[in-house]
Parts: C-alpha cells; sequence; structure tokens
C-alpha cells in the first residue's frame, strides 16, 4: 500500500499565466517493525493540467466531439489519459510531465516531487454556470506493474484577467533595476512579476472614480435620482449607490435591487434561436422608502464568483437589476401634511394603485488576488489516494 498526497502550497487560486506548483508525496505507510513490512513499487508517475468543457444539451448545441472516450481501461494499458472518466469535453491541457519511473519506498520511507507548470494565459477562467461549466483540475496518475493506472485529481479554480498579456508585453520593454545582492528563482521572479502587474493593473482600472448621475421616471414624471461613484469593481468589493427622493415628483413606495449576472450562449450555438440568457441573482436589497428623501444600499460581490468573460461559446455579464413601485395617484394623497395645528397620527392607506418599472445598469466585474480568493474556496489545497 503506497499513500499519494498532493499539496498546492500556495492555494486553490491561480491567475492565468501564474506558475503552478504542487508538491506530490508517495509514502509506505507500513512500519520497519511491522511483521509484514515489505517495499513497495511504483513502475512511474506523471502529472498534467486539463479543462474540462461541460455543457447543457437542453441549451447549447455542440458539434459532435471526434473525440474516443477512455472509460474503461486494461490492466496491462500505460497510456496516461488524465481526463479518462470525466464528463465533457477536455479542451485545453498542458503537457504531461514524467516524475519518476521504477521508485521503490521501504516501510516507512516517503519521497517527494515537485511538480511546476504554467497556466495557459488564453484560457477560459474556472466557471460553473447554468449552461457552460469550464472545471479545472492537476491529474496525477501513478501505477504498478501489471495493475491499472490510479488517479488522482486535484481540482483548483483559475481566474483569467483580460489585457493582462498585453500589459505584461508593455511592461517587460522597460528593464526595472535589479538588486545584486539578491537571488530570486527565475520561475519564482517571473511569478512575483506577474502578480504585481496584475495588481497595478487592477488597482488602475477599479480605483477610478467620477459622479454617475441617473433621472429615475416613468412615464408619468420624475421618481428621483440614482447615483453612483464607479461601474468597475474587484470581486470581494461592495456595490454602493444612494438615491434621492427628495426632488421626485412621483411618490417611490419601494425599490430592491439585484447584483445580477447573465450567461448568454453565442448565436452560432443556442439550441433555439433567439434564446434568452440565464440570471443569477448573488445580492439583493429591497427597502420601503415612502416618505425617505434619501436612501443606499450595499451589496457585496462574493469572492467565489466569476468575473465578467466572453469565450466563443458563452459570454457572462454584470449588472444591478432595480425595480421600482411607485404610487398610482398624486403626491398629496401620500403626504403628511405639516400644517396641523395638533399631533396627528398617519395611517398608510389600505388600498392604493400603483405602478412598477424596472431598469439595468451594466457593470463591469473583474478579478481580485488569487490568494485573497483563496480563503473562501471550496476546493481543498491538500488531496490524497491510496494505491
Amino acid at each position: 500500500m503506497i499513500e499519494v498526497l498532493a499539496k498546492l502550497g500556495r492555494g486553490p487560486v491561480f491567475l492565468a499565466g501564474e506558475v503552478l506548483e504542487c508538491v506530490i508525496t508517495f509514502t509506505n505507510p507500513l512500519s520497519a517493525s511491522s511483521t509484514s513490512a515489505s517495499s513497495e513499487m511504483l513502475a512511474w508517475a506523471s502529472a498534467q493540467i486539463h479543462c474540462q468543457f461541460h455543457a447543457s444539451e437542453n441549451r447549447v448545441a455542440l458539434p459532435p466531439s471526434d473525440g474516443s472516450k477512455h472509460d474503461v481501461q486494461a490492466e496491462n494499458e500505460t497510456v496516461f489519459v488524465p481526463n479518462r472518466g470525466e464528463r465533457g469535453q477536455c479542451i485545453l491541457s498542458t503537457p504531461p510531465k514524467i516524475l519518476f519511473c521504477d521508485l521503490r519506498l521501504d516501510p516507512g520511507e516517503s519521497k517527494s516531487y515537485s511538480y511546476c507548470e504554467t497556466l495557459p494565459i488564453d484560457g477560459p477562467p474556472s466557471f460553473r454556470g447554468q449552461s457552460v461549466k469550464y472545471v479545472y483540475k492537476l491529474t496525477i496518475g501513478c501505477q504498478r506493474v501489471n495493475s491499472p493506472i490510479k488517479l488522482l485529481r486535484v481540482p483548483f479554480r483559475v481566474l483569467v484577467l483580460h489585457g493582462l498579456k498585453d500589459y505584461q508585453s508593455s511592461q517587460d520593454e522597460a528593464v526595472a533595476p535589479s538588486n545584486p545582492f539578491l537571488e530570486e528563482e527565475e520561475g519564482l521572479k517571473k511569478d512575483s512579476h506577474l502578480a504585481d502587474l496584475a495588481t497595478e493593473l487592477l488597482m488602475v482600472a477599479t480605483s477610478r472614480r467620477s459622479l454617475h448621475l441617473y433621472n429615475i421616471s416613468n412615464t408619468r414624471g420624475k421618481v428621483g435620482t440614482f447615483c453612483i461613484f464607479k461601474t468597475v469593481y474587484k470581486i470581494g468589493e461592495d456595490v454602493i449607490g444612494t438615491f434621492n427622493f427628495s426632488e421626485g415628483e412621483i411618490p417611490c413606495l419601494q425599490f430592491s435591487v439585484s447584483l445580477q449576472t447573465e450567461e448568454s450562449i453565442q448565436e452560432e450555438f443556442q439550441r433555439r434561436r433567439g434564446q434568452p440568457g440565464s440570471f443569477s441573482t448573488h445580492a439583493r436589497h429591497q427597502e420601503a422608502c415612502l416618505h425617505t428623501a434619501q436612501s443606499s444600499f450595499s451589496l457585496p460581490i462574493p469572492l467565489s464568483s466569476t468575473p465578467g468573460f466572453t469565450t466563443n461559446i458563452v459570454s457572462l455579464k454584470w449588472r444591478l437589476h432595480f425595480e421600482f413601485v411607485t404610487s398610482g395617484e398624486s403626491a398629496g394623497t401620500c403626504l403628511v401634511r405639516g400644517s396641523q395645528s395638533e399631533a396627528i397620527t398617519w395611517t398608510g392607506v389600505e388600498q392604493i394603485e400603483v405602478d412598477t418599472f424596472s431598469w439595468d445598469l451594466p457593470i463591469k466585474v473583474l478579478p481580485t488576488n488569487p490568494i485573497l480568493a483563496s480563503y473562501v474556496s471550496q476546493f481543498s489545497s491538500t488531496n490524497s489516494i491510496t494505491i
């Protein structure tokens, strides 16, 4: 028996273009003092990164795949197929790397191997939508002599920052001064440089603030104004906006704001012509606002959510969805008269005519620091099997 343990040192979330490093440890768990202790042998072990694509047959029309399925393996077969038995299609994979050949482990002995691979910068992000899924995994395959191949899969999340590739090229032209007293490995230096560029690019894109004012009105007149200071955010940030109903001609009884994503299938892959997109709500604020002059809301963008992106099959866009309930009667019937000589108690009417309308404001959501996103990831940094 051999225990195989794979550990992602920095966490299970990465930016496309970063170097993924995984330490894989093979252990013979038997104690040397055990009477049944004996050496264990493995013929070989390899590792490879791949991205699986899965689409809903009810919503996505894909051309037939020519790839053959590898769900069953003969005992003497030694072909390493990392996506064997997986659902969907493998749309991206890195070259396989051999960890070792002919490994012998004495009782209680362990040996560790480091696997490093640069994630493709032009791949899709990790995404689990209603119509489409993109799932990244590091698969480690190992085999005993005359035995089937055993696979250890390590799922992880990939964030894609669009424009990073071009931004990186322009920054590489400027040669930064180096410190001759510091020794740094080339891979770590490149990875750190990429993370710094991504942080700088995100800061430039999301720190710009300018006042955006929108008039809220229906067919009968002005309801109020809406103010927001930026429309570009990172996952993990809060979307903050304010309302001013003091200048409105039409009383607003209630409003709601929803933070939503729209998942749309590209026209050539739609199962039905004119197929509508799928909406998901990530946060919502609702408030009764009669007699309210000003109000505000704060909607957090979940760290576990996927930033906006577009591929040849699907696109994901973010928006704020507003719904307003206004009075269908004149403003005077909903106001408390201030000229009363005595204190009075105002009681809301039991029935009132209302009008409803909605409005959508597109916003842009970008990735964040992958280390920050690792804190809420559903994936574990450590995975293991016993063979």
